[in-house]
């Protein structure tokens, strides 16, 4: 009986065991059906997969144990987002250069040098009411230059103490450039006797006659078109680099180009002819032609550089006589002059000094007899052991081109040696010169002011030297 009981407990616990399973089997079956109706709904979350998502999602197959069951579609639905991420990995990689291959030289662009001008105004703010100086000295009222700032024609030269310059009008034409103004001369007033004489005031006074002007005129390179400007074709831009063009016939000038195509002579003698008559350069035949109106202009401020210097530079003090190179050096060094030979004593230092034995008298000029420049003057003189005057330099000077008169003079005078130990030697001198004015103007009011000698009346002698006879 006993073991009735306990088989029939056993057939309770297998039926008991045998309805689990068939729960959970139908549950099994169930639950894909389940997943295939809500993965719609979850696709657009699947969209965006979290890092916590991706470890579920690798877990769901093994949900699963029966190999027949239909795959979930959600994997599916994954596969082109990642056969997209491929192709966005190329597209980044192409952004990216590549360092297998050499990165291309971009050439580097060329910007053309500015367009050079040089107007009417310009040349006044440079020119007008400025202490200007004439190199070369030429001493005519009158001058004309040519395109390059040499001079046409001939002139006479004096001192650069009578070329100094003041420009009052400017006329800047197509042929040529006009400057009209007034001739300067420098006065030095000279130093105290305390003082050191390179601190000597100076003068400018206008020695222009009356109503008369100074006129400078300058030439200028012609600018003409090029031929395919001419017949009716855009022409290039030939101020974009003024240092390419050449004038059409070779001039001293430097030139970048070797040739300047469609350059026409003819052209440019058709436009002189075409001028004015006081517009036409004063000597077309050294005129040359460009098509850069930026290379006619640099011409032109470089000629008027070479025809001019604004107050005294290094280039004119370098023209300048060597008497006057040696004051400016004394005047820069703020020192008074020395020889250039170490020899050359001092006359304190000698047995018996040097004498001049002739006398100074340098002539005057017409200038300096105009404006009453009168006075005296001081030249440093080497005499040399042979009794002759070596080096000079000056001292104190006057000017108006009389100290170049009288360094003249002191190169024709006679001079007794200085001796030191009963043998000539060199020594330094200091000369002074006095200028005085002698003119037939000058001498004839000399005579007028000074009193004339009259004879008493002779007195009547009585007699018959006072009887009138008939």
């Amino acid at each position: 009986m006993s073991r009735f009981h306990s088989c029939m407990r056993f057939v309770a616990a297998a039926r008991f065991l045998l309805a689990v399973f068939a729960i959970y089997g139908a549950l099994a079956l169930i639950s894909p059906a389940i997943a295939q109706q809500t993965a719609p709904t979850e696709q657009p979350s699947a969209a965006q997969p979290t890092p916590s998502a991706a470890p579920a999602a690798a877990q769901a197959p093994t949900a699963v144990p029966d190999s027949a069951q239909p795959p979930a579609p959600a994997p599916a639905e994954q596969a082109p987002a990642t056969a997209q991420a491929p192709v966005a990995a190329q597209a980044s990689a192409a952004s990216q250069p590549s360092a297998a291959k050499p990165a291309t030289k971009q050439k580097p662009k060329v910007t053309p040098p500015p367009t050079f001008q040089f107007t009417e105004v310009e040349i006044k703010q440079q020119l007008v009411g400025k202490p200007l100086y004439l190199r070369g000295g030429y001493l005519d009222n009158t001058l004309s230059f040519n395109e390059l700032g040499a001079l046409i024609g001939e002139s006479p030269r004096g001192s650069y103490t009578l070329n100094g310059i003041r420009i009052d009008r400017v006329h800047l034409g197509k042929h040529q450039l006009v400057l009209e103004g007034a001739r300067y001369g420098l006065h030095f007033l000279g130093a105290a006797p305390d003082e050191d004489p390179t601190n000597a005031s100076v003068e400018r006074v206008n020695i222009t006659p009356k109503k008369k002007m100074v006129k400078i005129t300058i030439d200028r390179e012609v600018v003409v078109a090029s031929k395919l400007g001419l017949h009716g074709k855009r022409e290039k831009n030939e101020d974009k680099n003024a240092g390419d063009q050449v004038p059409a016939k070779s001039g001293p000038h430097p030139a970048a180009a070797d040739s300047l195509d469609g350059l026409s002579d003819d052209q440019m003698k058709a436009q002189i002819a075409a001028a004015q008559p006081e517009e036409r350069p004063e000597d077309p035949g050294s005129v040359t032609a460009t098509t850069s109106p930026s290379h006619a202009a640099k011409v032109l401020k470089d000629a008027l550089d070479r025809v001019f210097a604004l107050g005294i530079d290094d280039r004119l003090k370098a023209a300048m006589p060597a008497f006057w190179k040696l004051y400016y050096q004394a005047a820069a060094s703020n020192t008074s002059y020395r020889p250039s030979d170490p020899a050359v004593l001092r006359q304190n230092m000698v047995d018996k000094k040097a004498k001049l034995i002739t006398v100074l008298e340098p002539q005057s000029n017409e200038y300096a007899q105009a404006h009453a420049v009168i006075g005296m003057a001081l030249y440093h003189t080497v005499i040399g052991a042979d009794g002759k005057p070596a080096e000079i330099a000056v001292g104190r000077p006057i000017g108006f081109g009389l100290d170049e008169n009288a360094v003249e003079v002191i190169r024709k005078a006679s001079f007794e040696p200085a001796i030191k130990d009963g043998k000539p030697v060199p020594v330094l001198l200091d000369l002074v010169v006095q200028f005085r004015i002698y003119s037939d103007r000058t001498a004839a009011k000399q005579q007028a002011d000074e009193p004339v000698e009259t004879k008493p009346d002779e007195p009547v002698l009585p007699g018959p030297y006072s009887v009138q006879h008939p």
